[in-house]
């Protein structure tokens, strides 16, 4: 049995993924850190977790790397830049969940994030952590860096259309919409019960910092630049997230060639799950798993193929998808801890 670390535990993203892995067969939690909630047990934090056994601690680098082999860091960006490099020469496998080493060029992360990479190094070997597209550098990794929750519906939305050569991948377009627990558990003044109930709001159109993500994933994917106009919205749910990709569809495409070719492309992916032609999902019928299900529809009119994928933004966004990069990079089966079943009400 190996040990887990969950940092900032006391988060959204952290508490889910210490949710995850109470049930998961490999991997024991020896350590939940939190600095506001040291002290206290997670079961008066998150009552539906009373009885787990488990104390929120104060984050020290020496603890988590005596009590733990591989280490969650559900931390905001730049956290994870102080944190990582000693934990990798302590021996630690590192499964970032935060934005720090997503980026490969640090100069795109600097002038995004407005601050500087302290720890630019550690690019190189960083590997982007989306198993449907990444898995073959997954083994043995000792850092990884996991995709966000808006690229990760997003890239899986665009993905097998830009490599079968389905679209023309120059330029996509990107409607995502996301429940208000991607915001985080602190409160803003647009987070708000009252503020975000009853209504839907875009933001950070053309500036959100999960665009230079999405292009440089799809832009691997393509061996080319891919632009994306990417454009999120906050709409009044806990959780849940839908990206609905529109691509520029090559003469001939239909939409069965279309869903045929996504089904080729997820047939062997655990976590998949590719509808009919015209059937498009839901947030629902994915909430609480760590699955991916994609819609596909052909606008015949103007030639644009409209593909959607709807995940739990804090499992396959987050918490689940840091487990199954984590199930992968040390050799464990890649559905362990993930392979429940969701609330069906």
């Amino acid at each position: 049995m190996l040990r887990a670390a969950v940092i900032g535990a006391a988060g959204y993203t952290g508490i889910e993924t210490v949710r995850l892995l109470l049930s998961h067969p490999g991997l024991e939690v020896t350590l939940v850190t939190s600095a506001a909630e040291a002290g206290r047990p997670v079961g008066d934090v998150y009552p539906g977790l009373t009885g787990c056994g488990l104390v929120f601690e104060d984050p020290d680098a020496c603890d988590i790397a005596g009590n733990a082999d591989v280490a969650f860091l559900a931390v905001p960006h730049t956290a994870a830049l102080a944190l990582a490099p000693g934990l990798l020469d302590a021996g630690l496998t590192v499964i970032d969940l935060s934005a720090d080493f997503r980026l490969k060029d640090a100069a795109v992360y600097e002038a995004w994030y407005g601050t500087p990479h302290t720890a630019p190094g550690l690019l190189g070997s960083a590997v982007y952590g989306l198993p449907e597209l990444t898995r073959a550098s997954l083994p043995g990794a000792r850092l990884v860096a996991c995709a966000g929750c808006y690229p990760t519906a997003s890239s899986l939305a665009a993905a097998p259309a830009i490599e079968a050569g389905l679209v023309d991948s120059r330029r996509i377009v990107i409607d995502a919409k996301s429940g208000v627990s991607g915001a985080g558990r602190a409160l803003s003044p647009t987070t708000h019960f009252g503020a975000a109930n009853e209504s839907v709001r875009p933001y950070s159109v053309g500036s959100h910092r999960h665009t230079p993500e999405i292009a440089q994933t799809l832009s691997a994917v393509a061996g080319s630049p891919v632009g994306v106009c990417f454009a999120p919205h906050l709409v009044p749910m806990t959780r849940g997230l839908l990206a609905t990709v529109y691509m520029d569809a090559v003469d001939g495409l239909t939409v069965e060639d279309a869903v045929d070719a996504y089904r080729a492309r997820y047939a062997d992916e655990p976590f998949v799950t590719v509808h009919g032609a015209g059937r498009m999902p839901s947030t629902h019928e994915v909430t609480g798993t760590n699955r991916a299900h994609i819609g596909i529809a052909l606008d015949a009119g103007s030639r644009t193929l409209v593909v959607a994928c709807a995940i739990d933004n804090l499992v396959k966004g987050s918490g689940g998808q840091a487990i199954q990069c984590a199930n992968i990079a040390l050799g464990l089966d890649e559905i362990d801890g993930l392979a429940g079943f969701g609330p069906v009400v």
